[in-house]
């Protein structure tokens, strides 16, 4: 991700706008004191935390790749992340566990974490963010198979609705290689250890 990510000025002006209303919507008075620049807060907050649609994730992956004749499971586990749930707007976050077997072709290790970035950012459902990391590492490296597990915690889970605090919702989804039951245990003892 962009460490020195700088917010578009106009976009900020606009959500500010809105939340002005929001607030007013609440019952707030969006002039009170401690909420007089929440309005601009949140118009560069929501741009930070949806930066991900400004980035291509395959051109990151691109950008490091290498020739290399290894051709056994490579896996990046624990990567955090934060994303907003895209029913209610609110955030879910957790791990990611990455792997992939290349086919001539490795990527830079940081650069796949970058790419569970680029889709965290974004207005999500995990189901589609798991998918969408396979399919671009896919696509991208053309590996004998790729698989991916996430983990996270969902807070429009625990604070509204059915409020169970700690609940974890885990999804996975692999190709090729992954598609033996031998080869996703592996990966699962991998994550695990």
């Amino acid at each position: 991700m962009n460490d020195l990510f700088v917010p578009n000025t106009a976009t900020t002006e606009a959500i500010a706008q809105h939340v002005v209303e929001l607030l007013q919507h609440l019952g707030e008075d969006a002039q009170r004191e401690g909420l007089q620049r929440t309005p601009e807060r949140v118009g560069k907050a929501m741009q930070f935390l949806t930066q991900g649609y400004q980035q291509d994730p395959e051109a990151i992956l691109r950008s490091a790749l290498f020739e290399e004749d290894y051709r056994q499971m490579v896996v990046v586990k624990d990567i955090p992340f934060y994303s907003l749930c895209e029913h209610h707007l609110l955030p879910f976050f957790g791990k990611a566990h990455v792997a992939y077997i290349p086919n001539g072709k490795i990527t830079g290790l940081s650069k796949v974490a970058r790419v569970v970035d680029v889709f965290a950012r974004r207005l999500q459902v995990q189901e589609r963010m798991t998918t969408q990391i396979k399919e671009c590492i896919q696509n991208t490296l053309n590996p004998l198979g790729v698989m991916v597990v996430i983990e996270a915690e969902h807070l429009c889970m625990q604070m509204r609705g059915v409020q169970k605090p700690h609940a974890v919702t885990t999804t996975s989804d692999f190709t090729g290689a992954f598609n033996r039951p031998e080869t996703r245990e592996e990966f699962m003892n991998l994550i695990r250890g």
